[in-house]
């Protein structure tokens, strides 16, 4: 009888489960591999050339908190000139940046309209005037007549008066009749009373004579009030500057017709000026005003303080405006560009460092500082406090003298170490 040779399964049982899950094994090994050079690749460092790094030590000392700004200068006293009347642009004297005083004239504008109104309203005067003239005339005649006739009444009462006189004796004597005698004294009395009553009437004349004279005067008064304006708006077609300053903006070409209201020109100060600053808005919870504040003309540092701030953030910028002193220097002038720099605050015997790239105010970002008497530099958390200009003040992670790379190498920020070559 013959021995059957029994087959061991189990190496097949091992076979098939390896085959049913070498794709599980393939990614696992794939992960491993990949950890392993992530942790070694964190763990090395990577070469960088030191020409293209910026490097800065700490300091220690006290440190004035500046906030720089750019903008203008611009007049503190500006005026706007419009036109009073519609017209017409017929002459253009002066163009921006022109020096002008108060008879300076602009531009010169033409309207026949107001030209006609003018002559119309003196037309009117010339006649009123005469009628003004006229009724004197009238008044004086008319005086006349009544003078006149009240010292013909006054002759008559003074014959009645003798004649009453004669008859008086003569009636007493009975040469003249009682009749008579009373018809002479009645005719006395009469005449009398028309001298009473016509000097009244004269001294009314007089009152009436010189109220209408007033009311003549009343129109010719109203009538030259009203050709004073149509002269003001002539007048005005010639557009003068009204104060000393630059000519800042003219709005206007010639031949342009122009509307009641219009913007011709804008003139501003030249000695009287302000700086118009802009300040990142990140920082103008720093900014108080009275602060101090240096304008940079470029040629000239002019010390100011700060006067307004305005609440309007645009372009993540809030305008600041400084007052500056009356005595101003030569190239301090309307519309030049400036830097400015309002000292906010003042640190003292604090750690600070040059400004690196990317940071803000109490920032806390990591720097790669340089190991004492290497060429390596090692990733180091610092902590910020306040921005002062071109540098920062160091809260921690940083000592006296230590040096830092403060060139952006965030992209580096995976390595812990670089080396400078």
């Amino acid at each position: 009888m013959m021995d059957v040779a029994k087959t061991n399964k189990k190496p097949n049982n091992l076979r098939r489960t390896i085959e049913k899950h070498k794709w599980l094994f393939i990614f696992i090994v794939i992960i491993l591999c990949g950890i392993a050079i992530v942790v070694k690749k964190a763990g090395s460092s990577i070469e960088v050339e030191r020409s293209q790094l910026i490097m800065a030590n700490v300091q220690q000392g006290d440190l004035d908190v500046v906030i720089d700004g750019y903008g203008v200068l611009t007049s503190n006293k500006q005026q706007l000139i419009t036109t009073f009347s519609a017209a017409t642009v017929k002459e253009i004297v002066l163009k921006p940046g022109a020096p002008v005083t108060t008879n300076s004239i602009i531009v010169k504008l033409e309207n026949p309209e107001l030209e006609q109104q003018v002559q119309d309203a003196e037309q009117e005067l010339t006649q009123l005037q005469a009628n003004l003239r006229q009724l004197k005339l009238n008044n004086q005649r008319e005086k006349l007549n009544e003078a006149a006739a009240l010292a013909e009444i006054k002759a008559q009462f003074e014959t009645a008066s003798l004649r009453r006189a004669a008859e008086e004796q003569l009636a007493e004597k009975g040469i003249v009749s009682d009749l008579d005698f009373q018809q002479t004294i009645l005719n006395e009395k009469q005449l009398k009373e028309r001298i009473r009553i016509l000097s009244e009437r004269n001294a009314q004349l007089s009152l009436v004579h010189e109220e209408a004279v007033n009311i003549q005067h009343e129109r010719i008064k109203q009538q030259q009030g009203r050709l004073n304006i149509a002269k003001s708006k002539l007048e005005k077609l010639t557009v003068r500057a009204g104060f000393d300053g630059v000519l800042q903006r003219l709005s206007v070409e010639l031949g342009q017709s122009l509307s009641a209201g219009s913007e011709v020109a804008l003139i501003g100060s030249i000695t009287d000026l302000i700086a118009l600053i802009r300040v990142p808005q990140s920082q103008i919870q720093q900014v108080a005003i009275g602060q101090a504040a240096t304008i940079d003309t470029r040629r000239d540092k002019i010390a100011g303080v700060v006067k307004r701030i305005d609440p309007i953030v645009s372009d993540n910028t809030v305008e600041v405006e400084i007052a500056l002193p009356s005595n101003l220097p030569p190239s301090a002038r309307p519309q030049a560009s400036v830097d400015g720099k309002i000292i906010a605050d003042s640190l003292k015997n604090v750690l600070y460092i040059k400004r690196p790239a990317g940071t803000q105010s109490n920032d806390a970002m990591p720097l790669y500082r340089v190991l004492n008497g290497t060429q390596t530099a090692e990733l180091t958390p610092v902590q910020f406090g306040l921005q002062a200009g071109q540098f920062m003040q160091l809260h921690s992670g940083a000592d006296v003298g230590a040096q830092f790379i403060i060139s952006d190498l965030s992209n580096l920020h995976t390595h812990k170490k670089i080396s400078i070559q």
